[in-house]
């Protein structure tokens, strides 16, 4: 079969790779018909090269059609349309029974003190091939997949494997009082549906971004925006929103690549330089983060406020502001999404014909898989308007 697979730093090639096989009971194969390059996976193709082979395939965020099934797994079938959530998890286990699914005590990768292993993303969530190829192996099938009706285009249910859950469980974390406001920074896909998704439950919301195209998508879904390209004090500009205190909550969808951290930035690049071994010791337990978004966030949101953290961070050393976070009395919280906690609710509303989430108004591109590392290079460079991109085998 044909996958997208890496070889270094901004390098993803499409390659023939032997098919996958079941190997477990507990296995199957679909065949992808769609598959999202997310803004995480940017993070491999420029800052976490050490904790990934050539030749990995990529691909978090797929769904497609079931080919064959292990003897174990019996809620799915041949000829099944399904979504494969990013994480692998049980559904049985002491974390699972929590509903704690990204840290899944079955596929919890404890070798590398990580949790729960994660399609397409390195060896620290278990180095399992991705869904950015033609066919994937899923483990845990018994409970990960989840069948979705016959019909209804891809881009109705694609993002419940990554984008929708996540973003659903960042507007839970913010803990938005009701009628109450938020600022989402960063309007990519996570922000630009977690803004969606806490307007649709009747909050306040501002959406920050540098980005004309993501400004004017979030425009057409009723949120504010604040253009952070005309206003560099962004906590300034939302306070003058909101009676001078900011807004209830800040759900931060940026993560360690943001604009506006030279330090970082010189960080992240000194990491590139250093041999992969040494790296994969030094990265997790330096601050090779670009912190400007999180810290954003801390003056933004107001005293006694929430910050939901979606971006994704990999530094140890990272400086914070702990004095203003203890004097604001600020909640914070974060971590990978527990996908298979938020799909029964999710999936009515993207079933729904009047599309209350706009997920129809979420892709910019669509592209085959021959063109995937052409959809890299742009959704990298913000170029041709990218703000999602599906890979199509």
């Amino acid at each position: 079969m044909k996958a997208l697979t890496w070889h270094g730093k901004r390098d993803v090639r499409v390659e023939s790779v032997p098919d996958p096989v079941l190997k477990e009971p507990t296995d199957a194969i679909i065949k992808v018909t769609s598959s999202g390059i997310c803004g995480s996976d940017l993070h491999l193709y420029e800052v976490l090269g050490p904790f990934l082979g050539a030749g990995d395939i990529l691909g978090h965020e797929p769904m497609g059609i079931v080919e064959e099934v292990g003897s174990a797994v019996s809620h799915i079938a041949p000829g099944d349309r399904v979504v494969i959530p990013f994480n692998i998890s049980c559904g049985h286990c002491y974390m699972c029974n929590r509903k704690l699914f990204a840290q899944c005590e079955t596929t919890q990768n404890r070798e590398r003190g990580t949790g729960a292993s994660l399609f397409g993303y390195t060896k620290l969530y278990g180095q399992v091939p991705g869904g950015q190829a033609e066919y994937l192996r899923v483990p845990q099938a018994q409970f990960g997949p989840v069948k979705v009706p016959e019909g209804p285009p891809d881009e109705r249910f694609v993002y419940l494997s990554d984008v929708l859950p996540t973003a659903r469980q960042g507007v839970h974390w913010a803990d938005i009082p009701e009628g109450g406001s938020v600022t989402v920074l960063g309007l990519g896909p996570i922000g630009q549906m977690a803004a969606r998704i806490a307007r649709h439950r009747g909050h306040r919301v501002i959406g920050v971004d540098l980005v004309p195209e993501r400004l004017e998508m979030a425009r057409r879904h009723g949120i504010e925006v604040v253009d952070r390209a005309k206003s560099r004090q962004v906590g300034d500009v939302v306070r003058d929103m909101t009676d001078g205190r900011g807004t209830d909550s800040v759900i931060e969808a940026v993560g360690m690549e943001a604009h506006g951290s030279p330090a970082g930035a010189a960080a992240q690049a000194a990491a590139g330089l250093i041999p992969d071994k040494i790296a994969q010791k030094v990265i997790p337990k330096a601050g090779v983060d670009r912190m400007a978004a999180l810290t954003e966030a801390i003056d933004i949101v107001r005293r006694g406020g929430t910050i939901s953290v979606l971006g994704v961070y990999g530094g140890n050393l990272d400086p914070m502001p702990m004095m203003t976070m203890f004097d604001k009395g600020i909640a914070l919280r974060m971590g990978q999404a527990h996908v298979r906690q938020w799909t029964d609710e999710l999936l009515p509303l993207v079933t729904d014909d009047a599309d209350p989430l706009g997920v129809m108004d979420l892709a910019t591109h669509r592209i085959p898989l021959d063109e995937a590392p052409h959809g890299y290079e742009i959704f990298q460079k913000k170029q041709d308007g990218a703000i999602k991109v599906l890979v199509q085998p």
